[in-house]
């Protein structure tokens, strides 16, 4: 009987996993270290790991037995996929599980932004009724929306928004003019979008090219006013440069679903500036996004041991890989 090795990972539900591979055995791990993987994968014929997972190739290369790696998630940047090609390893992950949750979770922080909430509410918690303490919160409709990439979270992310009168911008080199078009989006180069956009989302996956895209210049670029949301991945972000930014107002607010170290370090600079909401990468999150990405995983480990192409295999050409 295969066994299918699960890191331990709350979002990860080792029985849905078990109930949709009949023909396996499921153990759960601790897999936070290579080394740890290796020391337990060495015999596995599947592996179900969350983004904290490390599976480079050295890893891939000491597991003769693997035949699938199954990321309980959107992305995989932390799976060598042409690795895993090498080796004949398959590698899938759940694409589409939670593209509602994420979107309205962007939402919500944009508008918190925007409208000073967090800020606000403190205030009253403190016993204070001043709405001078948001000042300046400027007007939604009429003002620009910029979007870094335009997948599949983005488009749901910009529908959501459509009634309050956005114009709407997109950076996306894998995405034409025209499609942009079609959904009401005008593409434009990053420089333009840094100098058009009120507000600023990101939903680009984390690769050696987009790592610390939004730097000290791009931040510098931005608009005095513009508010920064993240819920992609916290590697975007040059998070020193971000700190600074925020404390200079050089842009009004950010709002951080993700963060390039979870949880965060104790010296965190973004902790203590009002201007910076976080939350604790919990976009994902639904009773019914956790269960259908858990069941996705399932499908995907059993079509792989059985031999067939699973529904979410991830395409180990892919140009930005």
């Amino acid at each position: 009987m295969d066994e299918v090795l699960v890191s331990d990972d709350p979002m990860i539900d080792p029985e849905v996993i078990a109930e949709g591979v009949p023909d396996a055995t499921v153990t759960v791990a601790d897999l936070d270290t290579e080394n740890a993987i290796v020391e337990a994968a060495a015999e596995a014929a599947g592996l179900v790991v969350d983004v904290s997972t490390p599976v480079p190739a050295e890893v891939i290369e000491q597991c003769p037995e693997l035949a699938v790696i199954a990321r309980a998630g959107v992305g995989f940047e932390n799976i060598d996929v042409k690795a895993a090609a090498r080796h004949s390893v398959t590698v899938t992950n759940v694409p589409e599980y939670c593209t509602d949750e994420v979107a309205t979770h962007g939402v919500a922080l944009m508008l918190d932004c925007t409208r000073k909430i967090a800020e606000y509410a403190d205030g009253t918690a403190d016993g204070r009724w001043a709405w001078e303490d948001g000042r300046p919160i400027y007007r939604l409709p009429g003002s620009t929306l910029g979007l870094i990439s335009f997948g599949p979270i983005a488009r749901r992310f910009e529908e959501r928004l459509r009634g309050f009168d956005l114009d709407v911008i997109a950076y996306d080199p894998y995405v034409d003019a025209d499609e942009m078009a079609e959904a009401g989006v005008e593409k434009v180069d990053l420089e333009t979008l840094y100098e058009r956009a009120d507000h600023v989302s990101l939903h680009a996956p984390l690769t050696d090219q987009t790592e610390d895209l939004i730097d000290a210049e791009a931040l510098g670029a931005m608009r005095d006013h513009a508010v920064l949301i993240n819920t992609a991945r916290g590697g975007l972000i040059d998070e020193d440069a971000l700190a600074e930014a925020l404390r200079n107002d050089e842009i009004s607010a950010a709002g951080l679903d993700v963060r390039s170290q979870e949880p965060p370090a104790a010296d965190d600079p973004l902790r203590d500036l009002d201007n910076c909401i976080v939350t604790p990468h919990a976009g994902w999150y639904s009773v019914e996004a956790r269960e259908e990405l858990n069941e996705a995983v399932a499908r995907n480990v059993a079509a792989a041991l059985g031999g067939e192409t699973p529904p979410d295999q991830i395409d180990p050409e892919l140009d930005w890989l």
